[in-house]
């Protein structure tokens, strides 16, 4: 498999050349970049080419750099307790402030599937606008994407130019916001319940805390490893008399 897809990478690199922005292969995975205006070409190539024959598309998502390789708590290294601190605020007054982002942000990721030739390839495309994020949609060359770029596009805010219906798929019809966003707050914006009195759903301000959970962190550290090893003394004492 690993020759194989070798050997699709420098098909691709030769074909496609001035069209793929990078390609790369890590962990037995080939995952090419391409521009925006060239996905849709880059795409009808990888379905239609033989040696490529990528006739199923599995998944399109929506990914969003905001605070890529950024940790929101750190945690102590002497103990269990733990102190944490926010670095973003999700006050709407200072989202603009606090969540300005040099470089593009939002990605769409697609994962494809040769099953004549048994290969997989993912592609990815970054948008060029961070405000209005846009992206070719892929429905006319695989059908199956329809649904999956109504996701992205509730959960990111992701549009795809071209899709014959891009609505909400997941999210109530009046929800507003998208919650895959990282600005998004993570206790949402609003608390949804039925009233008896009025027979209807209704909308009301959000009435829990906003929080971070942090795991639980298990250190290597004396106190503790003494309590394994008197543990395991004990186990083996019993298997040792339960085979007698």
């Amino acid at each position: 498999m690993g020759a194989s897809l070798q050997q699709l990478q420098a098909r691709l690199d030769k074909a496609l050349v001035g069209k793929l922005l990078a390609s790369k292969m890590a962990l037995g995975e080939l995952t090419i970049e391409v521009a925006p205006e060239n996905l849709l070409e880059v795409c009808r190539f990888l379905r239609d080419d033989e040696v490529c024959h990528f006739e199923q598309l599995t998944d399109v998502c929506g990914v969003d750099y905001l605070s890529y390789g950024q940790s929101e708590w750190d945690t102590s290294t002497s103990s269990f307790s733990r102190g944490v601190k926010r670095e973003f605020s999700f006050d709407e007054d200072e989202a603009a402030e606090t969540f300005e982002f040099e470089g593009k942000r939002y990605a769409v990721v697609i994962h494809l599937l040769s099953i004549k030739h048994n290969q997989r390839i993912r592609v990815k495309s970054y948008c060029d606008d961070n405000e209005f994020p846009m992206m070719d949609s892929l429905e006319g060359i695989w059908n199956s994407a329809n649904w999956f770029e109504r996701e992205a596009f509730d959960l990111f805010g992701i549009l795809f130019n071209g899709h014959p219906d891009l609505r909400r798929i997941l999210t109530d019809y009046g929800f507003i916001g998208h919650p895959f966003r990282k600005d998004f707050p993570l206790i949402g914006q609003l608390d949804m319940r039925y009233d008896e009195e009025q027979e209807r759903v209704v909308y009301e301000p959000v009435s829990i805390e906003p929080r971070v959970l942090v795991p639980r962190v298990i250190r290597d550290e004396q106190r503790f490893s003494s309590a394994l090893d008197v543990n395991k003394e004990l186990l083996d004492e019993v298997n040792e008399g339960a085979n007698k």
